[in-house]
């Protein structure tokens, strides 16, 4: 089981070497773990998670592996579900919340709470709402949600009065996690990674340098010193061009957050924002609805759009070969006489910073994604994730 669960972690992603396995198995035999799963599920995390972002996986992987022990927090899905009662959260009304607060000095038995606990969760087999002794919402007993006890076990359901020992079936760091598809919030905060105040203005010196104030405070032995340093200006000039309709259909709420996130933010010198469908073509569209005549030249973008402008490209390079490699394979408009590919070869040639953000790209070399691998191969790829966001944004302010 424990080798089990150590291949499981390297699958899941999980970077954990051999050096911290040994380390996990010399703490477990010097008993650091007190033979209580429980108090091993945090000794392992610790030695072996290195990050907050990998929570979420250990937790699934931990669970597949060790779920069917019996132990104290064992909680099956059936229980989980029956305990799943969001609108019981409405019943409660003030008057149980005052008699609550008068209980806040009563002294609990941990250790006999827990051991019903365990008892309960052998004998129960069935749904149990209200009730003085199963595990269930709404009742007067040690274990559930949105009941009437204070000091027990809070299975399931969300956070009431903060009395419980421990939550059980709650997946509390998924939102800590590197790999989730982006959303608006997200996306702001990668974009301000984005800002680059490279151009100095011939100006006095006005701004507080705090960097520099700190390092020569501490060279002066901690007497201030304070550093001022000239204006910076904001010289980030974006385009972005996405992808729209087709099997980017189920991402168009994404592709709205992305729109809102860069036209209406303060970030960037400039902002230009086209769309395309499946692949680049003569024409780029004004709008997501990509309807003929709404749009502009490519080679006009390029004309007046110049080549130190940083381009992000979203989409799911998921067209069909012959709209990549066909000079007549644009199936929504005008082409002018040049296959995708050798309109994404002027794009490339034109602009020196471009990303591709991908929401489903596929892992490693994917020959069954033909114009995906294609892509791949002229432009640096990332899935649009939190992590995929943030090594996009490094990849174009990289000066070469």
């Amino acid at each position: 089981m424990f080798t089990e669960f150590f291949y499981s972690l390297k699958e899941a992603g999980l970077k954990v070497t051999l050096s911290e396995w040994l380390t996990l198995q010399d703490a477990l035999k010097r008993g650091l773990c007190n033979s209580s799963l429980t108090d091993f599920y945090y000794l392992a995390r610790m030695i072996l998670v290195k990050s907050e972002t990998d929570y979420d996986k250990y937790d699934m992987v931990f669970e597949a592996i060790f779920g069917s022990v019996s132990m104290e927090q064992e909680v099956g899905k059936n229980m989980l579900r029956w305990l799943d009662k969001p609108e019981m959260n409405e019943l409660l009304n003030e008057t149980d919340k005052q008699w609550l607060n008068k209980l806040e000095e009563i002294k609990v038995d941990k250790d006999d709470v827990e051991e019903k606990f365990k008892q309960r969760l052998k004998d129960q087999d069935s749904e149990h709402n209200g009730g003085s002794h199963w595990i269930g919402t709404m009742g007067k007993t040690s274990f559930g949600n949105t009941g009437g006890n204070v000091g027990g076990v809070r299975v399931g359901g969300a956070t009431g009065y903060q009395s419980a020992f421990q939550v059980i079936g709650a997946r509390k760091y998924r939102d800590f996690r590197d790999d989730r598809v982006m959303d608006n919030r997200q996306f702001q905060q990668a974009l301000r990674r984005l800002r680059q105040f490279s151009a100095r203005l011939d100006i006095p010196k006005t701004e507080l340098d705090l960097r520099g104030t700190v390092d020569e405070t501490c060279n002066h032995g901690g007497m201030l010193h304070i550093v001022m340093e000239k204006p910076r200006k904001n010289s980030v000039k974006l385009l972005l061009l996405m992808d729209s309709g087709g099997t980017m259909i189920p991402y168009t709420q994404l592709l709205n957050d992305l729109f809102q996130s860069v036209t209406k933010t303060n970030h960037f010198k400039e902002v230009k924002v086209y769309f395309f469908h499946n692949c680049i073509y003569s024409k780029l569209y004004k709008t997501p609805e990509c309807e003929n005549g709404d749009w502009i030249d490519t080679e006009w973008m390029f004309r007046n759009l110049d080549s130190d402008y940083k381009v992000i490209v979203v989409g799911d390079a998921a067209m069909a070969p012959e709209e990549l490699y066909s000079d007549s394979g644009n199936y929504r408009g005008p082409n002018g006489g040049l296959s995708g590919l050798e309109w994404l070869k002027l794009l490339k040639r034109h602009y020196k910073k471009i990303v591709w953000l991908n929401p489903k790209m596929a892992p490693g070399h994917a020959p069954w994604r033909e114009a995906e691998t294609v892509i791949k191969e002229m432009f640096p790829m990332y899935k649009l994730t939190v992590d995929g966001l943030n090594q996009a944004m490094v990849k174009l302010m990289v000066n070469r």
